[in-house]
């Protein structure tokens, strides 16, 4: 669970830092290059999300879970973006750098 949460965090991250508002805040300068790479990014993060809630609570309840996650991710970066956005992107790193060698050790 601890995974799925880092990665929807992660996702919903990187898609909120691809917008251009919130892009701005974190970096001074606008940057389209990075802001479409941040978007795959995040639709790729959800996407992996996923499969560790299937793996764990299989296909019916791991989707429902999977919503769940999302939600609080969600609400997590609500919370955090406005007062603190330098914050957000650096637990979106964070929560991806030490989300992968746990993704890749658990599709060993």
């Amino acid at each position: 669970m601890l995974l799925g949460s880092a990665l929807c965090y992660a996702g919903m991250a990187a898609l909120c830092l691809g917008m251009d508002r919130h892009h701005q805040q974190v970096w001074s300068r606008k940057a389209p290059l990075r802001q479409r790479g941040l978007r795959l990014l995040g639709w790729l993060l959800l996407a992996v999300a996923l499969w560790p809630c299937i793996q764990a609570w299989g296909s019916s309840v791991g989707v429902v879970i999977w919503f769940g996650l999302l939600s609080a991710a969600a609400l997590v970066l609500v919370l955090l973006l406005p007062y603190r956005p330098k914050g957000a992107a650096l637990l979106m790193g964070l929560a991806l750098l030490g989300s992968l060698p746990v993704l890749v050790w658990s599709a060993a």
